[in-house]
């Protein structure tokens, strides 16, 4: 597992040596993108959605499951958030960022901020409890979903905001540089999807401080891989957001769930 990589700080526009870096692995690090009081109000933010969810016992929101699970003491907490931005004005606001346009830039003409389409802004709180229901999550590519839903294969980035620190044994994200520019047959069978945990010994660990910011492209394959620690040492939260291309396609609350999230029960 390799753990060093060339990190970079956002400007006021994509430079070329961090678009060569992105295009050549298919990823990039961009430190201190929040700073640690933006972190504690976004933290704050997904409980206050987490207390009205339980309060209204919410499963699904436009089409997608919200998967819960327990926390050290127990007690019932929602693991993956979908849309989160449509229920925190907080997080709303946050997508209104500036700053996040200049990501546009790494995909070019057309691209634009998923809010609304896809799983919108995903928040997901990751700790290894004896009866956690979210520790890691298989080797996958995001560009399935076009697939399953007969779609050409449109650019797709994930845009990480890291609310934890981590070390090598918080577990985390798990990439495959490079796999962005794999073949169709590659992207499909390269690795058996969410079935396959185990570690690559060509995959590059993402360790990111609380406030730093990651991008990926959908194409690449990647993992959650699973903390070595077990309590509150374990306990990681990061936010998602897509940027995309293509036909406009946003959720609502009748969107039926689509046919590759009965994958999300294969998540432990």
């Amino acid at each position: 597992m390799n753990t060093e990589y060339q990190k970079f700080t956002l400007g006021s526009s994509i430079t070329p040596e961090q678009q060569f870096f992105f295009n050549r692995n298919g990823f990039i690090h961009f430190k201190d993108f929040i700073k640690p009081e933006t972190v504690s109000d976004i933290i704050a933010a997904s409980e206050q959605v987490q207390k009205n969810w339980l309060a209204n016992a919410i499963d699904k929101v436009n089409g997608v499951p919200i998967k819960y699970g327990k926390d050290l003491d127990g007690s019932t907490i929602v693991q993956r958030f979908a849309f989160i931005n449509q229920h925190s004005n907080l997080l709303h606001e946050f997508t209104l960022d500036p700053r996040l346009k200049v990501l546009l830039e790494l995909t070019g003409p057309g691209a634009r901020l998923g809010t609304d389409e896809k799983d919108g802004m995903v928040f997901n709180h990751y700790v290894n409890a004896e009866q956690s229901s979210f520790t890691q999550m298989g080797w996958h590519t995001d560009g399935l979903r076009d697939i399953f839903h007969g779609q050409k294969l449109n650019p797709m980035l994930n845009v990480g905001i890291h609310l934890s620190s981590l070390k090598p044994e918080n577990g985390g994200l798990r990439i495959l540089p490079g796999t962005h520019k794999q073949s169709l047959y590659q992207m499909l069978f390269r690795k058996k999807y969410f079935l396959d945990n185990e570690a690559d010994t060509n995959e590059v660990a993402i360790i990111p401080a609380a406030g730093d910011l990651t991008i990926h492209d959908g194409r690449l394959w990647h993992r959650v891989a699973q903390s070595s620690v077990l309590g509150e040492e374990s306990r990681r939260r990061v936010i998602y957001v897509p940027i995309i291309a293509g036909k406009y396609e946003p959720k609502t609350a009748d969107s039926p769930t689509a046919f590759y999230q009965r994958f999300a029960a294969l998540v432990k």
